[in-house]
């Protein structure tokens, strides 16, 4: 992780050299989509993690239960292919019902570039309120799953769920404990949660 972040902060900041360079009225060149999400989303107080394959997934996931101390602590996960992933790997505790559990072991449906939030909804998070969940979070994503703008992840679930469009649709943003100023509706009032995101490139 340490590499990557490193790579992109040092190629964000070559990029404005660049643009600087070339004059103050020439327009900028527009990040890559992942480049803006990340650095929107560890502003934002997220943990990154970019993992190439489901090896290197699985070992930063051993990592933040090794780091955190969570050895046998009680999970709270809906998902039951995380599940079925994890189970043979580690020796979790695995609930479905505890909104206690240490953490809260999920997918999103959309990573948005713009602010730097992940968009969720009752296929993750049931019908619970998001400040009723564990305080920490561990997410998986796919690269196949950035959008722009939140509207543009709203107009995915509604193509990817067009049978039978999900409830309690909401984004989790602050990963912060201090609070910010925040004019998003989706994630107004919501505590701040520690969460770790593992990116995979997809197969």
């Amino acid at each position: 992780m340490k590499k990557f972040i490193k790579s992109f902060f040092n190629k964000s900041s070559q990029s404005e050299s660049e643009n600087d360079a070339e004059g103050k009225y020439m327009p900028k060149k527009k990040a890559p989509i992942e480049e803006r999400f990340t650095y929107n989303f560890t502003e934002n107080g997220g943990k990154f993690l970019y993992c190439e394959n489901q090896s290197e997934c699985d070992s930063f996931f051993s990592q933040i239960i090794e780091e955190n101390k969570w050895d046998d602590a009680e999970i709270l996960c809906y998902d039951d292919s995380l599940l079925d992933f994890f189970r043979e790997k580690e020796k979790v505790n695995i609930s479905k019902t505890n909104l206690n559990a240490k953490f809260f072991l999920t997918r999103c449906e959309f990573l948005v570039a713009n602010d730097g939030s992940l968009l969720i909804c009752a296929k993750q998070i049931k019908s619970h309120k998001v400040n009723d969940l564990p305080k920490n979070f561990i997410v998986f994503a796919k690269i196949s799953q950035f959008t722009e703008t939140l509207s543009g992840g709203l107009n995915g679930i509604k193509s990817k769920y067009s049978n039978n469009l999900p409830t309690n649709i909401t984004t989790i943003k602050n990963f912060n404990s201090q609070e910010k100023d925040d004019t998003n509706f989706l994630t107004y009032g919501s505590a701040a949660k520690n969460l770790y995101l593992l990116l995979l490139e997809d197969l």
